[in-house]
């Protein structure tokens, strides 16, 4: 049993060693959370480990051309692995790897192709309750909802020119049926479940320190100042811009409200 065990992990291993392709890869920027002037813009951003951000295919539009699975590999920037996909024209590209998605696996992306994990095809040709990953809000435009590790969405019904989507949040949305989606659930499941183990490993990672409001001076934030423990002092939370938070609504009237039929749940 041991030895089985053994045998499985170094297999992992040898599957998620490959290097990424030279022509697929691009250095990744730092900017430690500053804008052009030199400012913070975003709080908890700092350091980080130098990597290569590798070139994701988000559209599948390369269609009607089988493509075979050459290697699932970790990517430093995002919790799911990816597979680099060899198409028979020579061509090669990354898309987000679904759960069950081995090496040597054909897929495809066509009007009609087969319900299967790593087959992308619109969600009018998908049957209702089946999951799928990688989902277009526009036509065209790339995938946008459900990138994450382990997540999904499930076809609930369909009406007319549009499908209707249970999305991970809980929210029910209407999508336009033209919209391309990959079959399956995303990969890496129990990513949430991973302890990062110490406080270097979130600064490789590129994570800041997180300090309390109420630790600091009330010039840094509006909780700040007070002798010794205190409470916030308000009625309600604040930012540390001193905008309300805890219930605040921060989503403005939009156009797509239309389309959400029923909110993410609670």
């Amino acid at each position: 049993m041991v030895k089985k065990i053994k045998e499985a992990e170094e297999q992992i291993k040898r599957k998620l060693a490959t290097k990424p392709v030279k022509s697929l890869r691009e250095i990744l920027v730092k900017t430690g959370g500053r804008d052009f002037s030199g400012q913070v813009s975003v709080r908890h951003i700092g350091g980080r480990q130098k990597r290569f951000y590798r070139i994701i295919d988000f559209k599948r539009d390369k269609f009607n051309i089988e493509g075979s699975v050459a290697a699932i590999e970790y990517d430093p920037n995002r919790n799911v692995k990816v597979a680099l996909i060899n198409y028979v024209d020579g061509e090669k590209r990354y898309i987000i790897a679904p759960e069950g998605l081995e090496i040597g696996d054909k897929i495809i992306s066509a009007e009609k192709a087969e319900i299967k994990a790593g087959n992308a095809l619109p969600l009018k040709n998908i049957p209702i309750g089946v999951q799928v990953n990688c989902i277009e809000l526009v036509p065209g435009k790339g995938a946008i909802l459900a990138r994450t590790a382990g997540s999904y969405a499930t076809v609930s019904a369909k009406e007319g020119s549009f499908a209707h989507l249970r999305l991970p949040s809980g929210e029910l949305r209407k999508l336009v049926s033209e919209n391309i989606a990959t079959v399956g659930q995303l990969s890496n499941i129990d990513w949430k479940n991973r302890s990062l183990g110490k406080a270097g490993r979130t600064r490789h990672i590129g994570v800041r320190p997180t300090v309390r409001g109420v630790a600091m001076s009330p010039r840094d934030h509006p909780h700040g100042g007070g002798e010794g423990r205190s409470g916030i002092g308000m009625s309600s939370p604040k930012s540390p811009t001193g905008k309300k938070t805890l219930g605040k609504k921060t989503r403005k009237s939009k156009y797509s409200d239309k389309f959400i039929l029923e909110r993410r749940k609670k």
